[in-house]
């Protein structure tokens, strides 16, 4: 399977319809205003938002969100993302300083980092990772720091410069088996993101991966990608329902029912992972703050 024919693969699987234990709030309610207005009005980003999280009305009515920086385009065409892809804007400079402020308002006690690739800088937006630490620790310095990196097309100097900013955690997603990497991820190699995720293991860091269920992939095939981040000492796994974002984007294969969620979580304690969240609308910040 590869990305050319992926529209091919849309086409010929219409949306199924969506079970019940996938149904999830409409966002509202006090705090998401207010959280909504802060976020508009420092000109920032969300992940929340930008890959149509289910869980939005719920983190965000609890004060909390995942910050997307260095814009909003990506270099990348995964089969799965609802982000947008393109050519980027301009590197904004100031960006790190307006979330470390919207985390000093919102006084979170954990935050999350996140953005989209950015292939073509030299060092992937390592810079601004750096600096975005750099602002949150100087405004809230009990706060812990949780970053979502891309993979920096194997890059150890840029994944350096984002580590030796100390983060209390880092997170690369697998995101699917390596079967399936050339429809879901074909810019992406799977060795490589289990390099990164070794990579910061050596350095002392803890370390975070998540999968989407749901794209095609066999039970088996899931426990061995488990196995291999836990060869690489992996700490923390998220896994979570796959939701094709729009019509363009990859089909869903099959909803996993609730059990099969547990029976994972099961599996993956078991394997030695020191946390697993595992259930239909988990995402890789779902219950961040809880996982540490």
């Amino acid at each position: 399977m590869t990305i050319e024919n992926t529209s091919a693969i849309v086409a010929e699987n219409p949306r199924k319809r969506k079970p019940d234990w996938l149904k999830a709030k409409v966002p509202g309610g006090i705090e998401y205003s207010k959280l909504r207005g802060l976020i508009d009005n420092r000109k920032l980003h969300t992940v929340c938002e930008e890959a149509r999280c289910p869980n939005m009305g719920e983190c965000w009515n609890s004060g909390t969100a995942t910050f997307m920086i260095l814009g909003d385009t990506c270099t990348r065409s995964c089969g799965f993302c609802a982000v947008k892809t393109g050519r980027p804007g301009y590197v904004d400079n100031d960006e790190p300083r307006r979330v470390g402020e919207a985390v000093g308002l919102m006084n979170l006690r954990h935050a999350v980092i996140t953005s989209v690739n950015r292939d073509e800088l030299y060092d992937g937006g390592a810079r601004i990772f750096a600096e975005t630490i750099h602002q949150i620790r100087g405004r809230v310095p009990n706060c812990r720091i949780e970053v979502l990196i891309p993979d920096f097309q194997g890059s150890e100097e840029a994944l350096s410069i984002v580590l030796d900013a100390q983060p209390d955690i880092l997170n690369h997603n697998t995101e699917t088996v390596p079967r399936l990497y050339p429809a879901v991820r074909p810019q992406a190699q799977y060795a490589r993101s289990l390099e990164v995720l070794d990579r910061a293991k050596r350095r002392g860091f803890v370390t975070k991966s998540g999968l989407m269920l749901g794209l095609g992939e066999r039970l088996e095939e899931v426990i061995d990608t488990m196995s291999d981040l836990r060869a690489v000492e992996c700490e923390v796994l998220t896994l979570g329902q796959y939701l094709q974002p729009s019509k363009e984007h990859l089909p869903v294969n099959r909803y996993v029912h609730p059990d099969e969620f547990a029976l994972l979580k099961k599996k993956g304690m078991e394997m030695g992972f020191r946390y697993v969240e595992s259930g239909p609308l988990v995402r890789s910040s779902y219950h961040a703050a809880e996982q540490l």
